[in-house]
């Protein structure tokens, strides 16, 4: 059995954690629902813990319900960054072009620095990773966008972190060749392959032992 310790994140329900503080998570799939199931459950923070989530087509609300519905109090314990839908609401910021990317950084750092992020530990989660590949002008910028944004703000911060990739989206280029280069900057990879039947394959690398696991969603 791991022993608990402060740099260690824990995840309920599914066989991935305890992950050192510093993890970086690749999750990919090409159904949506199952992606956004197993995204909320690492993302949503545990009491003590903040999650921060940049929203690339759900509304702040909505996202503040999924972390709620994956923990209890995660709507509390949340900043989102959203691309959609109004501001309105505790705890939610809105920017107008998704496609700019440097301002997009620069607010996602600013929420990662504010009192209640800095001063805790951080789940730090982008839903959809593949809509700012479709967005953006080149993958060049998106790559440099996470590299200089989000993963510096996992290691500026005792944080953790996950983009999430929908394989079947457009995303302007070859999705296998996207997502390699992707890969190249993370701790380690999931997989979520649907079994259509209530259930999930994780296919999980890079995160201790590689292995294949079935979980419901």
């Amino acid at each position: 059995m791991s022993v608990s310790t402060d740099v260690e994140f824990h995840v309920e329900d599914l066989p991935i954690g305890p992950l050192d503080d510093g993890t970086s998570v690749l999750l990919t799939g090409d159904d949506c629902e199952a992606l956004e199931s197993i995204f909320y459950r690492i993302v949503s923070a545990d009491a003590g813990e903040h999650s921060l989530v940049l929203a690339t087509e759900e509304s702040g609300v909505a996202v503040q319900r999924a972390l709620d519905n994956a923990k209890r109090g995660g709507k509390e314990r949340s900043s989102i960054l959203t691309c959609s839908g109004s501001s309105a609401g505790e705890n939610i910021t809105t920017v107008d072009d998704l496609g700019d990317l440097t301002t997009l950084g620069m607010e996602l750092s600013m929420l990662a620095s504010a009192p209640e992020v800095a001063e805790g530990r951080m789940r730090s989660g982008i839903f959809l990773t593949s809509t700012l590949c479709g967005a953006a002008s080149d993958t060049r910028s998106v790559y440099r966008f996470l590299n200089s944004n989000f993963l510096t703000d996992l290691r500026r911060n005792e944080a953790i972190g996950v983009a999430a990739v929908d394989t079947s989206a457009d995303i302007g280029g070859d999705t296998s060749s996207i997502i390699t280069g992707l890969e190249t900057s993370f701790t380690g990879r999931i997989h979520v392959e649907s079994n259509g039947s209530g259930s999930v394959t994780l296919e999980i690398t890079g995160l201790g032992d590689d292995r294949t696991v079935d979980v419901s969603i």
